[in-house]
């Protein structure tokens, strides 16, 4: 309808267009005290952050070059250990109207672990800050120390080569990435830092990058779209439309070639009935029956139930748990004897000596002669009787 309103997201309503926030703008007009014609300021502006604890020992030792950094702008600040807090504030020396919100940024990069020479230079007018809010970005914990660890990559070799190429300072600290240089290089780093986040590799960025970086120096290419030589990423998960779309795709150019060589549509094909089971009025052979797990439970609570009763038998039941702590160790412990003992018995049986055969003397081979002889002579008298039966 003509009279409707178009709707606005709620979180982007006080948002207005940049015209000048391009890419090709990426310094900024220093300002001198002769610029402000105003004079000093009529009210004062202050800011305040709050530092973690182990930042305490670093920031009381270089508080004295924080201070003269800052006072060099007219700016005064207080370090307030009590609370944990850094604040900056503007005195009647301050001649530039936005140095206190580099200030501001100073103390930030302090509070994030930035070395007090490094978040010095913020206070330059062609210098200027970034923090990159990467915590919720990602839910998983180890899926995120994974991404993080890549924006770092092997031996600090990405963070490096980012570095380089964008001309500005990259701290990745908890859950958060500190960046500060031109203007240009911020939206470079912001974009590789929340690309990564979101599975998209920084080599990516970095070798376009480094392609436009070359291009830049062919007067030729000027006016020209590098689009054909950029790197195209491509992902490789896609969404449940997507893959619906590419599989109706390859269903309809087999269709088609179905249709080219002659052959019944795969629609067509799909609408024929599948073939009727043949009915057997006899049911199907019973299968094994396995122990259900009601089954198992059963079991379980009739062997305890057998156990409580010979207890019961017994009068263990009744029994106190340290007399019946002393009744099990002292069943464990005439085990352990009787296991001992028969080890030490199969142990013995090796150095028992085997049993000798000694030689017969004279009197008993006289003896054994003797016998062999009245067998003898009893077996012939036998044969003798036979003989005569």
């Amino acid at each position: 309808m003509e009279g409707e309103t178009p709707v606005i997201n709620k979180n982007k309503r006080h948002r207005k267009e940049k015209p000048w926030d391009t890419d090709d703008i990426d310094h900024v007009n220093a300002f001198a005290p002769e610029d402000n014609k105003g004079g000093t300021f009529t009210e004062e502006s202050s800011f305040a952050t709050l530092f973690p604890k182990y930042r305490e020992k670093y920031l009381r030792e270089v508080w004295t070059a924080i201070t003269k950094a800052l006072e060099s702008h007219g700016i005064s600040c207080t370090l307030d250990l009590i609370h944990g807090s850094m604040s900056v504030r503007t005195t009647r020396k301050t001649y530039d109207p936005y140095i206190v919100l580099k200030a501001r940024d100073m103390v930030k990069l302090l509070a994030r672990g930035v070395a007090v020479a490094q978040a010095a230079k913020i206070l330059e007018d062609n210098v200027a800050c970034d923090i990159i809010k990467i915590g919720n970005v990602v839910r998983n914990k180890e899926r995120f120390v994974k991404r993080r660890q890549r924006i770092i990559g092997p031996d600090g070799s990405t963070l490096k080569a980012i570095e380089l190429l964008t001309q500005c300072y990259v701290l990745v600290q908890g859950s958060t990435v500190s960046v500060m240089g031109p203007y240009k290089g911020l939206k470079e780093v912001r974009r590789i830092v929340l690309d990564c986040m979101k599975n998209i590799h920084p080599i990516y960025r970095i070798k376009e990058l480094m392609i436009k970086r070359e291009l830049a120096k062919d007067p030729q290419l000027a006016t020209e779209s590098w689009d054909r030589f950029l790197p195209k990423f491509r992902r490789q998960h896609l969404s449940t439309s997507e893959k619906t779309a590419k599989k109706n795709d390859k269903f309809y150019e087999k269709d088609e070639a179905r249709k080219a060589a002659g052959l019944p549509s795969l629609s067509e094909t799909s609408k024929e009935k599948p073939a009727k089971k043949v009915y057997t009025p006899f049911p199907p052979a019973q299968l094994p029956r396995k122990a259900s797990l009601f089954y198992k439970i059963v079991l379980t609570v009739i062997n305890l139930c057998a156990q409580v009763d010979m207890q019961l038998e017994s009068g263990e039941y009744f029994l106190k748990t340290t007399d019946k702590e002393a009744k099990e160790a002292r069943r464990r412990k005439d085990k352990q004897e009787e296991v001992t003992a028969e080890k030490r018995a199969k142990r013995a049986e090796v150095y028992v000596a085997p049993a000798e055969s000694a030689a017969p003397s004279v009197e008993e081979k006289r003896k054994r002669k003797r016998t062999q002889g009245d067998v003898q002579e009893s077996e012939s008298v036998t044969k003798s009787k036979h003989k005569k039966t």
